[in-house]
């Protein structure tokens, strides 16, 4: 007994919480596990949620603070009422007009008030610079009919007002300028290619298996409209931490992945979904990680889409992301495409299935290094599945698909399916 109340002492202490305090706690409280920084680096090895460089949809969760030079936004006016938000853009939009119009309106209601056409319009014989334009109220109206060139024909201007002319003239000039201002941006706001982006789909999932004895990551891509996407390439980046040899800390540096660049796989004909494969070789950062490193690594993965819209010639750009914990290992795409009477057939509603395959654990140079010794060629062949198990993302909380089980009455014939490199060699049959 006094051992069994020293460890829980010690333990205590541990924890940095004094026996006395846990005896003032409540017995519901005692029971739980009181949350300090120490007993959950202990207790919880699950890594915390990471936050996003770019988002699912393609959205870069960057923000721009303390930025001085703010004179610069208004440098170049035309793309900042681009970028503005749709509200902003219509609340701009229409201040921008009524303004104007209020503006020329109080100048017409000047030169008729200075003039005496408010008093004398009536007189037989007086001759005022616009006709019928009595208040403020028919001024402003005039403006309008002006700068929108409606015609009425109510209220005109006459030829015995020299002011009036030149006042008309400057607000001809400055109200086309207006027109094609404002006109421009929403124009361009609604034919923005991003727009033509959202029909661009890209995998929730992206996967690590073996492909041709070499381990690949993969992604799958696809376009939902039927008018193409031009000269489509893509790439992809590496965003993680790093610190150099010098000791500087490089947060969210970026990586170039090579996913075809060299032999222009790149380019894409995208017509039907896509399998995006990079090839993990000497090049690749994930050259010497296994799939026990890999689950302990922090990374995200942003994978960029380009190409210009058939429809209309405008260069668009599609971005999507992968978190660390959202490349599986193991796992392959199920495929979309069948070939029915006369035409191909893509079923959509698999686009994001995967399913399980056998893949070693071991690092792609681990890999590299069995397949020339000519050890793991006939090993792979045996364990090739014989009909594929189809995953869907639905389940995806309530199952962990990088938890493989292998059953054990095959882990008696054949040995680990998913061991390393060291374990398939020793495997029997493959003398």
């Amino acid at each position: 007994m006094a051992g069994d109340s020293r460890d829980h002492m010690d333990h205590d202490m541990e924890i940095g919480v004094t026996p006395t305090a846990v005896q003032k706690l409540p017995k519901h409280m005692r029971e739980a596990q009181i949350s300090t920084e120490r007993t959950h680096l202990i207790a919880d090895p699950i890594k915390k949620p990471r936050q996003r460089y770019v988002q699912k949809d393609g959205k870069c969760n960057v923000h721009h603070g303390n930025v001085q030079e703010t004179y610069r936004y208004l440098s170049d006016l035309f793309t900042t009422l681009v970028d503005l938000r749709w509200r902003f853009s219509l609340f701009i939009f229409t201040l921008v007009y009524v303004v104007n119009w209020l503006f020329f309106g109080l100048l017409w209601y000047i030169i008729a008030l200075i003039r005496g056409d408010l008093w004398h319009s009536d007189e037989e014989g007086w001759t005022p610079c616009v006709e019928n334009l009595n208040s403020f109220v028919s001024a402003f109206l005039f403006s309008i009919e002006t700068e929108t060139t409606i015609g009425y024909g109510y209220r005109v201007i006459t030829e015995k007002c020299p002011e009036g002319i030149i006042l008309l003239l400057i607000q001809a000039i400055l109200g086309s300028i207006v027109n094609a201002m404002m006109v421009g941006c929403m124009f361009v706001k609604i034919s923005q290619p991003k727009n033509r982006a959202e029909t661009l789909m890209f995998s929730h999932k992206a996967v690590i298996s073996v492909r041709d004895n070499k381990l690949c990551l993969m992604f799958r891509v696809g376009d939902l409209r039927n008018s193409h996407i031009v000269e489509a390439s893509i790439r992809a980046k590496l965003i993680r931490s790093q610190q150099t040899k010098e000791g500087e800390f490089i947060p969210l540096n970026q990586t170039d992945i090579n996913i075809g660049f060299d032999t222009g796989d790149d380019r894409l004909f995208l017509v039907s979904p896509l399998i995006i494969s990079h090839e993990i070789n000497e090049k690749s950062p994930f050259w010497e990680l296994s799939q026990a490193q890999m689950d302990k690594e922090e990374f995200e993965i942003v994978v960029i889409l380009e190409g210009m819209v058939e429809a209309t010639g405008m260069t668009c750009q599609a971005r999507s992301s992968y978190l660390d914990k959202e490349v599986l290992w193991g796992w392959r795409f199920t495929p979309v495409l069948s070939l029915e009477k006369g035409f191909y057939e893509v079923d959509y509603n698999s686009f994001h299935d995967i399913y399980e395959t056998n893949t070693p654990s071991c690092s792609a140079k681990e890999l590299a290094a069995t397949v020339r010794e000519g050890q793991l060629l006939p090993t792979l062949s045996l364990l090739t599945p014989e009909l594929p198990k189809p995953y869907t993302l639905e389940p995806m909380s309530t199952h962990n698909p990088l938890s493989k089980e292998v059953d054990k009455g095959e882990e008696g014939e054949r040995g680990e399916i998913n061991g390393s490199a060291a374990a398939l060699k020793d495997q029997p049959g493959l003398d």
